[in-house]
């Protein structure tokens, strides 16, 4: 009797297990899946896709304020299928080195006290770009000596090294070369900007036989403050009318050299997007150069810096950078803050939303 009644429970139990394993499956599946989570009830409020589409990401592994992921080619692959998922057709390696750090075994920068790196990222970053069909952007040396003393010598001395061995080692060995991208980062009329960007740029453009140039500074606004400070906001921040003055001038002196600058929309306030938008999308305009923005997936009003931004903050964005007619979005940075695979879980749920939002379920 007792067989009889253990064998009746265990069946029922199986019968059970076997009903309920597909709804398991399936959800284990929709948790690890990023499509089967994007697909959820549509709720917005606001006319959906009315906004300028990410189609360029930084590539930041050689960083000082936010953390290595420790990926290899396994993961940099996924991710790049990521990326080509949404639409994103260009990629940038933010710097070749920082400070004693290098991404590609160069000889000239170990010369100079620089470490061997383990891995050539810069090669695999190229495979990867010529694999998915996209563009990439060499991002130049930083030394950190101009972020020490506000002198640009020794970044224009390094990277005219730089330039000519990367060129000779990786640019004609790949397709996916497309670009240039000077990574000294400034505001204002910085002392030597001008000399610096159209020494750098032209000696890019020499080498390579004309490839594109661009630039990413930050606007000086109430939220431009050092990354290590306690404080999200300041009170001399720059006015529109300074900030065009400005950027005036150093356009003027740039422009042969440098094809597009990608200002950092983050250091300025949601209401003021639409000011400083207008005045950089004239300016570029008038210098015949292309008006990129370099939409920050990262939040700047939080005190905990830097983790994924919220979507609504980079809808707002978006949308003021379609209606100002920009170029293009390039975005600082998918790896991080918007893949399904950051470190950070926010930044899958930010994936999905723009997919949502875009309609690229």
């Amino acid at each position: 009797m007792n067989n009889r009644r253990d064998f009746i429970k265990k069946a029922f139990l199986a019968s059970v297990a076997a009903a309920a394993s597909p709804q398991i499956l399936a959800a284990s599946e929709d948790e690890t899946n990023p499509s089967a989570q994007a697909g959820g009830s549509d709720t917005y409020i606001v006319p959906k896709g009315n906004a300028l589409k990410i189609t360029g990401t930084f590539l930041d592994e050689i960083s000082h304020d936010i953390p290595h992921q420790n990926w290899g080619e396994r993961e940099w692959d996924s991710d790049f299928r990521h990326m080509k998922a949404i639409g994103i057709d260009t990629v940038i390696m933010i710097r070749s080195g920082y400070r004693k750090f290098i991404t590609y075994p160069s000889e000239y920068l170990i010369g100079k006290g620089c470490y061997r790196p383990g891995t050539d990222l810069l090669d695999m970053f190229l495979r990867l770009a010529d694999r998915y069909g996209m563009k990439f952007y060499f991002g130049l040396y930083d030394s950190g000596h101009y972020w020490d003393t506000g002198d640009l010598t020794l970044e224009i001395d390094r990277n005219r090294f730089v330039v000519d061995e990367v060129w000779e080692r990786y640019g004609s060995r790949y397709k996916s070369f497309g670009g240039w991208y000077i990574s000294t980062e400034i505001s204002r009329k910085t002392k030597g900007a001008i000399e610096a960007f159209h020494t750098l740029g032209k000696q890019c453009k020499d080498v390579s036989g004309g490839l594109p140039t661009f630039i990413s500074p930050w606007i000086d606004g109430k939220k431009a403050v050092m990354a290590a400070s306690a404080t999200l906001s300041k009170d001399n921040a720059v006015s529109v009318r300074e900030h065009e003055n400005e950027w005036n001038e150093i356009f003027s002196g740039i422009h042969d050299v440098v094809d597009a600058c990608a200002f950092q929309d983050g250091h300025i306030d949601y209401d003021e997007l639409d000011a400083f938008f207008e005045v950089n999308k004239r300016l570029a305009d008038r210098y015949g150069m292309q008006c990129w923005t370099n939409a920050e997936t990262f939040d700047r009003d939080m005190p905990i810096k830097f983790l994924p931004i919220k979507f609504e903050k980079l809808r707002l964005k978006l949308e003021a950078a379609k209606r100002a007619g920009y170029d293009k979005a390039i975005t600082f940075e998918f790896p991080h803050f918007m893949s399904p695979q950051s470190a950070y879980i926010q930044a899958g749920h930010l994936y999905n939303r723009y997919r949502e939002y875009f309609d690229l379920i």
